[in-house]
């Protein structure tokens, strides 16, 4: 399942949580929200595994990435195309 590293706080992430409803992707079926918040084990796994601390970031099995557009444009090749 997709993981999706976000902060509540964070535009770019709130943008790829819309992109992806209006994909109609659902919470919990096609991808999960982990926060990584400052703070939060969430954070660490990003930065143990992207080596930034920068959010939204995607884990996907092998795949991993940053940056909300990058982000979106993944979603919609794995899930829509």
């Amino acid at each position: 399942m997709v993981e999706l590293y976000i902060a509540s706080t964070c535009p770019f992430c709130m943008k790829v949580i819309r992109a992806a409803e209006q994909m109609g992707l659902q919470e919990g079926k096609d991808y999960v929200i982990v926060d990584a918040a400052p703070g939060k084990p969430g954070r660490r796994k990003v930065v143990d595994t992207g080596g930034d601390s920068m959010v939204p970031f995607l884990i996907d099995g092998e795949v991993s990435m940053y940056e909300s557009d990058d982000i979106i444009d993944y979603l919609r090749t794995k899930f829509v195309s």
